[in-house]
């Protein structure tokens, strides 16, 4: 055997060995929780149980037939965001809280099913609402979480219980703390459409901004924050930006869930590990070099089915995420001058 096909071949098994070493050096890295000391959350940081449970239950019900992008049920989903905003008393950014936007969504299935169109135009909108900040008001946390979801598929429902009116219920959570303790900063809570066909919500917002764009400062995106039998949730993004790190070890320390970093490293380092960096709304962030955090658990049995109900939710779990989700919100405000892109 020639000398070259040798060194190829022992770089090639050095390189095999170094990806899948590296998956298990990732692996026990991710899987061990941050340290806490489950007590009440600091400064009587809450949540109403019964709305946040109830804000799910809403999104997931037949009213709202799986929010697809551009269906009836989407535009009242709007429109319970709407009324679910004014109650809590966010001011509109522009006009209105609902922000039209249009993408092409091309479908691959099209080229093996008949009569399928290869490229549809969708007309969605993000609604949108923000709490100014009183001390820092010309700087902007964005908190984030998509609203649509799948809609019907051959006759059956996609409720989009934890995919995502989770996410959707934890940012009104966080809307209805800050309303009553007025943030440092000021906060957008964007509601996305669109995400499930390719993230298209976010990359709107991020190329049409309602506010100069490097006001904002980060993003914390949540995207499935209900269902899971461990008690476990992902935190992703520090891996890009450290000085988030603490700030999540210290709403750690109070949490009642286990929290753990990862999912934010390219696989070509992390081994086979999924990489989460543009699973959800914070990708185009991370891609317009905002620093972002994203909460969300790892896929179950009902991920992008039609058992993805309220019924299937861990509420007790749900309930201490949310209330984590909170103390992260807070804690990102009150140290928001220390994230750096």
């Amino acid at each position: 055997m020639k000398k070259s096909r040798l060194i190829a071949l022992a770089a090639f098994g050095l390189a095999v060995a170094y990806y899948f070493g590296a998956g298990r050096l990732e692996l026990a890295r991710i899987v061990k929780p941050l340290p806490n000391a489950p007590s009440a959350l600091a400064d009587g940081v809450a949540i109403d149980r019964e709305q946040l449970l109830g804000d799910v239950r809403k999104l997931a019900s037949v009213e709202f037939a799986g929010r697809k992008t551009g269906s009836d049920g989407s535009r009242k989903t709007q429109a319970f965001l709407q009324e679910r905003f004014a109650a809590l008393g966010l001011q509109m950014v522009g006009a209105s809280y609902v922000h039209p936007f249009t993408f092409e969504h091309k479908s691959v299935k099209a080229l093996v099913t008949p009569g399928r169109p290869f490229s549809t135009q969708y007309t969605a909108a993000n609604v949108i609402g923000q709490i100014r900040g009183s001390q820092y008001p010309e700087r902007y946390l964005v908190v984030s979480a998509h609203y649509d979801h799948f809609g019907t598929r051959e006759g059956k429902l996609y409720p989009g219980a934890d995919d995502n009116a989770s996410g959707v219920a934890a940012m009104l959570a966080i809307a209805a703390y800050f309303k009553a303790h007025p943030p440092l900063h000021s906060v957008l809570f964007a509601a996305f459409d669109g995400e499930e066909m390719g993230l298209h919500g976010a990359k709107a917002f991020v190329a049409a901004p309602p506010v100069p764009l490097d006001k904002l400062v980060m993003d914390l995106n949540m995207d499935m924050v209900s269902h899971n039998e461990q008690n476990e949730i992902f935190a992703s993004g520090t891996s890009y930006t450290p000085a988030l790190k603490p700030l999540v070890e210290q709403a750690a320390k109070r949490a009642t869930v286990k929290l753990m970093l990862g999912h934010d490293r390219p696989m070509l380092v992390a081994g086979n590990v999924e990489d989460w960096t543009d699973s959800s709304d914070h990708g185009p962030f991370h891609d317009a070099g905002i620093p972002f955090l994203y909460f969300g658990v790892e896929d179950h049995a009902d991920y992008h089915a039609p058992s993805d109900t309220f019924e299937h939710i861990n509420q007790d779990f749900f309930a201490k995420v949310a209330a984590l989700l909170v103390d992260t919100a807070v804690t990102l405000d009150r140290n928001l001058e220390t994230v750096r892109r």
